[in-house]
């Protein structure tokens, strides 16, 4: 699968969310080494600290089916922006721990403008496990 396949499948997986509250749809594709794709949507809950961002439900969705970070060879969001859609600061944090350091990032919205990018680039001085040592 490739760069553009894998960004409409973030856009597809947008028709999942429930986001009545902001009205802000997001969805990710995430793209394993056997080809597979897991795909996540924002989740909202009346009680904002409970919601759920796509980039992390596609990521959390591959782990609980088995997959491992060593398995995840890109992954793909998508939201109606004006700009490339950006993971936010906890789907970082979360990236820079389960998702591969050198592994694309193709960030899209729905006119077709895309930004492929890194973790690292995204969350430079990420806290990690190491840090807790």
């Amino acid at each position: 699968m490739d760069k553009n396949q894998l960004i409409i499948k973030a856009k597809e997986a947008r028709s999942l969310s429930y986001s009545p509250y902001s009205h802000f749809a997001v969805g990710a594709a995430l793209l394993t080494k056997d080809g597979k794709v897991f795909v996540g949507a924002n989740i909202e809950n009346s009680s904002y600290p409970l919601c759920m961002c796509a980039e992390r439900n596609a990521l959390y969705n591959a782990m609980m089916n088995g997959y491992k970070k060593e398995d995840f060879v890109a992954l793909a969001l998508s939201a109606d922006t004006d700009e490339p859609c950006s993971p936010c600061g906890a789907c970082r944090q979360v990236i820079s721990e389960l998702f591969p350091r050198e592994a694309p990032i193709y960030m899209s919205n729905l006119k077709g403008d895309e930004k492929e990018t890194t973790i690292d680039e995204l969350l430079p001085f990420a806290f990690s496990g190491d840090d807790l040592k």
